[in-house]
């Protein structure tokens, strides 16, 4: 197992929008899956939470009817730093409301 002090440095990106959120007729989430996979991205996930709220403090759960419009969606990937910054500027071209999180990770890779 390769040592993760000799690793290249990881972010994990998190990328906090809207299920209903769009960019030019399409989800946004899913013009964001087909961004990152054309830049070489090796990896994205797209998960769809079961309840929360965001900066207007309303209350999005799946449950009830009425309020299971637009939950929030986490659209995730992990990758070098290198790429994740030549990728910052466009992504925010594409999230004009929403939260881009950067985390620093280690990651470890079974074989």
């Amino acid at each position: 197992m390769r040592d993760f002090l000799e690793q290249p440095h990881y972010l994990l990106v998190r990328i906090f929008i809207r299920e209903d959120d769009e960019l030019e007729g399409e989800r946004l989430y899913s013009k964001l899956l087909k961004l990152l996979k054309s830049k070489g991205v090796g990896g994205v996930t797209v998960l769809k939470a079961i309840m929360g709220y965001g900066t207007t403090g309303e209350y999005h759960y799946e449950g009830i009817e009425v309020l299971s419009y637009n939950l929030p969606v986490v659209v995730e990937f992990v990758e070098k730093e290198e790429k994740v910054n030549s990728l910052l500027e466009e992504l925010t071209k594409y999230v004009k409301k929403g939260l881009i999180s950067i985390e620093r990770v280690k990651v470890w890779v079974s074989s």
